[in-house]
Formats: structure tokens, C-alpha cells, sequence
């Protein structure tokens, strides 16, 4: 994990609440970069969770932009929320939204190994489903699977304001 966070009464640093908003969220937006061009595009993840070291798995098609530009720049950012509720004020800037998140950065691999690929996929079906499944080389064969070796991320939580509950 990493500081860096403007709003510090808002850090969610105790790893099962982390834990809870990467289990919660169901769409991860990736961000990427290459030339100064940025792009973002929102993913199903899975995650593994070893001590406080998150790895998190993607998969997709075989070719494409995305990957193009992680071959040629393998740092991205990614950020995922959940636990989304917007709220009314009594005068504009009193409007806001609850929510949780979590963002961070890290190194993209598109992963080559079958036996790997294989648990990428799984660990995928697990987070987005809750489910257990297994996967055969014919099902990893067509897609890629990229593993994110995540060096820092923050986890923030805004919840209602104390006059609204």
C-alpha cells in the first residue's frame, strides 16, 4: 500500500475492508499510456490477495489495442468502486455520493504460461461469480489473460454525511 491520499479521513487502510470493496466491485478501470496517449477501458478482474500484496488478473481478446499498448508501455493505473449512492443537499455543494475504492498502479504481463493462464481465469470466475471453476488449455488457448503485479494502491471509503444519516 501507498500514502499520497488528500483526504486521509477517508483512507481505508485495514486490509479486510480492501478486501471487501475488491470483492464488492465488479468492473476495474485500466488505465494505460503510450506516446502521451492515454486510454482507459473498464475490465471483469480477479484478484489474489497475499499478505497485503494485491496481484489482479484480466482477461480479453487475443489482439488488440490494449495490448499493443502494454507491450509497448507495461506500467498502468487501475480503479475500482463499488458501494455507489448519490445524496442531496440543501444547497448544491452539500450534493455528493457515497462510495468505496480502490486505486493503484503496477506492471502488466500478458501471461504466456497455460498453467498460469489457467489460474488467472479461475481466480477471474472466483472474484466476479464467488464460484469455483477450472479451466481446460482449449478454453485458455482463445483469450489472453494479463496479470497486473500491483506496486501501490489506496483504498478510500466516503460514506454518508453525519447530518444525513
Amino acid at each position: 500500500m501507498s500514502g499520497g491520499m488528500t483526504r486521509r479521513e477517508r483512507e481505508v487502510t485495514d486490509i479486510n475492508e480492501i478486501i471487501k470493496i475488491l470483492d464488492s466491485a465488479k468492473v476495474l478501470h485500466l488505465g494505460l499510456c503510450i506516446e502521451n496517449e492515454p486510454y482507459v477501458v473498464p475490465m471483469n478482474y480477479g484478484y489474489t490477495m497475499d499478505g497485503d500484496k494485491l496481484t489482479i488478473y484480466l482477461h480479453g481478446a487475443r489482439r488488440g489495442k490494449k495490448l499493443d499498448m502494454m507491450r509497448e508501455n507495461p506500467n498502468v493505473f487501475f480503479e475500482l468502486c463499488c458501494d455507489i449512492t448519490p445524496f442531496e443537499g440543501d444547497v448544491a455543494c452539500r450534493y455528493g455520493i457515497t462510495y468505496s475504492s480502490v486505486m493503484g498502479r503496477g506492471r502488466a504481463l500478458i501471461v504466456e504460461d497455460m498453467a498460469e493462464k489457467r489460474h488467472g481465469l479461475s481466480v477471474l470466475m472466483k472474484t466476479q461469480t464467488g464460484k469455483d471453476f477450472t479451466f481446460e488449455d482449449r478454453m485458455a488457448e482463445v483469450v489472453s489473460v494479463i496479470r497486473i503485479d500491483v506496486s501501490e494502491y489506496t483504498a478510500k471509503h466516503r460514506p454518508l454525511p453525519s447530518n444525513m444519516r
